[in-house]
């Protein structure tokens, strides 16, 4: 009898998923919509687990190997926006031949995201700086903010007047810029379109013209 060759491995991408891990990724996603509602609404010093857990039609227990914590919750629905909007801000930022529009392209999202409930964002973002870098969804926050540098480096390297050792060192830069504005109790108040100008103008002056 013919031994039959061994198939290629499926791409994991591509494996489809077992009812066990349906049936956890069904569970997440209600668990982020509706964690997602909850902190929007009221905020999400004003949210408790158990309203998140009755809101999701699960158990606390069950809420709890998602997210051990409040604040662990808190990250994992709001990582969940940012990996959309920096990926817009990717997708958009491709077919903008200038470097400062094209960065600003990546950058705008990720404002829009952060500011879609003001207090929940800039709480986000103290989370990121005095959260537990051993937390599994804080090392996905800060994954991300790794993520945004490269995609801003990315753009910097098309300037030929940067050198390629440079564009990570201004892609840093141009990052924190983007935080610290996001983050500044005087820009509480302020629209998107505020918050973007500023980031905006400070690398204007960053940036070679």
């Amino acid at each position: 009898m013919k031994t039959p060759q061994a198939q290629p491995a499926m791409p994991l991408a591509a494996q489809p998923l077992g009812r066990r891990e349906r049936n956890k990724q069904v569970k997440l996603e209600r668990i982020i919509a509706a964690a997602g509602e909850l902190f929007d609404t009221y905020g999400v010093d004003a949210v408790t687990t158990q309203q998140i857990a009755d809101k999701a039609d699960i158990g606390t227990g069950t809420l709890f190997l998602y997210a051990k914590s409040k604040s662990e919750l808190f990250l994992l629905v709001q990582n969940s926006g940012y990996v959309a909007a920096l990926e817009q801000g990717m997708a958009a930022a491709e077919n903008i031949p200038g470097v400062i529009e094209a960065l600003m392209a990546i950058i705008r999202p990720v404002v829009e995201c952060n500011r879609s409930h003001v207090e929940n964002g800039r709480t986000y973002l103290r989370e990121l700086v005095f959260g537990d870098p051993e937390e599994p969804h804080h090392r996905d926050a800060l994954a991300l903010t790794i993520e945004t540098e490269a995609a801003l480096t990315a753009v910097l390297c098309r300037d030929e007047r940067i050198k390629p050792d440079e564009a990570g060192t201004l892609a840093q830069i141009a990052s924190a810029i983007m935080f610290i504005s996001m983050a500044a109790t005087i820009n509480a108040t302020r629209t998107v379109d505020d918050v973007i100008e500023e980031i905006a103008g400070r690398l204007r002056v960053m940036l070679p013209h």
